[in-house]
């Protein structure tokens, strides 16, 4: 399950966005999804695997840098989204030491209330 960048408090690991802007696949990743698109939209638009692309999908969420949005159909079904959770990344090094800072767009209301159902979602 990929985690949810906006809803974690810790800061990610300066290792996983690291590998994760390492990561061919998912620096292309990175490229398409300007607004939020499915799995299946980013295996068609990037030309990866469907189980590789999960795996890079998580690698991104560890890293804090793409967020899983959850939307109920009116069916009955969930639909999940991912999009980019980042405005910029930053690396700095103080003291002989390296850190990371990943700065993230301003939330407005209805965003972080779809956040809050996206999350109960999960609970039920």
């Amino acid at each position: 399950m990929v985690r949810d960048s906006a809803a974690s408090e810790d800061p990610p690991s300066l290792q996983a966005v690291l590998n994760a802007l390492d990561d061919t696949d998912c620096r292309a990743i990175l490229r398409e999804i300007d607004e939020p698109m499915t799995a299946t939209e980013l295996i068609d638009t990037c030309d990866i695997p469907e189980s590789t692309m999960y795996r890079k999908l998580e690698r991104l969420s560890n890293a804090s840098l793409v967020r899983e949005r959850d939307t109920i159909n009116s069916g009955g079904g969930r639909t999940t989204t991912y999009e980019r959770d980042f405005d910029d990344v930053l690396i700095s090094m103080e003291d002989g030491s390296l850190s990371v800072t990943v700065e993230r767009p301003p939330r407005n209301a209805d965003e972080r209330l779809k956040d809050i159902w996206s999350k109960m979602g999960d609970e039920l």
